[in-house]
């Protein structure tokens, strides 16, 4: 049993038309499938249990899973008390409080399988930073289920794609590299990802990042004492050279002569 103050991630295997029979734990759980596929039983109800698929449960909520082929599910196990009373009360607020599947994009799902394996390292390392580590990561993980959740229901799928790929600059202008690394986040091709966003919001969406990465520059040169080298990294420029020229052709003006003009000013 998961002691109380850790947090633990395994990898369960299951056989071909194997079934978990219903069971229940002492503390929450997230399932997810890394590959194939089956169903499982959540509330009573049963749901499609396929790659990508999550499943958040709270403590002594009885749940079962059948698999169809051979299905390979991640388990992580935490006490929410250990992550504090913030995300207590968030989870709470979001209705996270009851077992549910949670429906991912293609932007959520990479999110989490890439802190899965955060965690997935950090615990074989077995030391204490390293469970601070997963604590960390843990949180991270929560945090993306709560944000999940704020998405509108839409049942056109360019407009659904439009929309996400907007939701994620908004959230990650400061990790995008290029168009390239966007089109293979959402699993379409980099012109038709160009296409679908421009007909949404008449622009591309590395025209899109930018303003998003100018306008929070803009807002941090008027409001911190923060160093212009800093604020060009924070938002995600790789370049000060670059960051000047794409500052200038956004405002007219250098980041410094903004600062001056703008800077306390009510």
């Amino acid at each position: 049993m998961i002691l109380k103050n850790s947090i633990r991630i395994k990898e369960n295997k299951h056989t071909e038309k194997s079934l978990v029979e219903k069971h229940y734990h002492q503390v929450h759980q997230i399932l997810y499938v890394l590959e194939n596929k089956g169903e499982i039983k959540l509330n009573d109800q049963t749901h499609p249990f396929t790659q990508d698929s999550l499943a958040f449960i709270t403590p002594y909520s009885p749940h079962a899973i059948t698999s169809d082929t051979k299905m390979t599910v991640l388990v992580l196990e935490f006490s929410v008390d250990q992550l504090g009373a913030d995300m207590n009360k968030l989870l709470l607020e979001y209705c996270f409080d009851e077992t549910k599947l949670v429906e991912l994009n293609l932007f959520e799902a990479g999110s989490v399988r890439q802190l899965l394996r955060r965690m997935l390292y950090e615990q074989s390392q077995g030391g204490a930073i390293n469970q601070m580590a997963m604590k960390i990561y843990c949180t991270e993980l929560l945090l993306a289920l709560l944000r999940s959740r704020g998405e509108s229901n839409i049942t056109n799928a360019n407009t659904l794609r439009a929309e996400r790929l907007r939701r994620y600059i908004d959230t990650h202008y400061f990790e995008v590299s290029n168009a390239t690394e966007i089109s293979q986040k959402i699993g379409i091709s980099t012109r038709h990802v160009n296409t679908i966003f421009k007909e949404h919001y008449d622009t591309t969406p590395m025209k899109y990042l930018n303003e998003v990465r100018l306008e929070i520059a803009k807002k941090l040169l008027a409001e911190t004492e923060n160093d212009i080298a800093s604020i060009c990294f924070e938002i995600g420029f790789e370049s000060l050279s670059t960051f000047y020229r794409r500052f200038k052709e956004f405002t007219d003006v250098s980041p410094n002569q903004f600062r001056l003009s703008n800077q306390y000013s009510e």
